[in-house]
């Protein structure tokens, strides 16, 4: 890199002569890691147990094949059924095969509530690095840099 660059370019985390778009780079990869913590787990967890990825017995056709292990343990704690198909939940997912069913079965209700809370939660840490991400760019970069401005 030529001297104007170095002289022009920012300086970030003991990195110098960063151009913009390597600046707004390492400003991601910090609040990433400020807001991925200890929380997110739950949001990994809640993925992960929510996944159809254990045989069941044979199923209708249309329905989803495979069950969960949020699923099978909901079932087995909280095994109560209301009188009427009032409880929405989705199956499949988290975008393709996703349906739209009724049950009125709590446990059944509480599974499958499951993994979404999991996308949930890591929809909400996405919008919010971008957000931190964005303020903290325009916080340190020339005006001419600047992002929504």
């Amino acid at each position: 890199m030529d001297t104007t660059e170095e002289l022009y370019g920012y300086f970030y985390a003991g990195m110098p002569n960063l151009s913009a778009g390597e600046l707004f780079f390492w400003i991601t990869v910090d609040e990433t890691m400020k807001q991925l913590g200890v929380d997110d787990v739950g949001a990994v967890v809640g993925i992960l147990l929510g996944r159809n990825n254990i045989p069941t017995r044979q199923k209708p056709i249309g329905a989803i094949r495979g069950t969960s292990v949020a699923s099978i343990y909901s079932r087995k704690l909280l095994n109560y059924n209301l009188p009427f198909n009032i409880l929405p939940t989705f199956v499949g997912g988290p975008v393709t095969n996703l349906k739209f069913r009724l049950t009125n079965n709590l446990g059944a209700f509480v599974g499958r509530s499951v993994p979404f809370v999991g996308w949930i939660i890591l929809a909400h840490d996405v919008c919010q690095i971008i957000y931190k991400t964005v303020v903290h760019y325009n916080i340190i970069a020339r005006s001419n840099d600047k992002l929504w401005n």
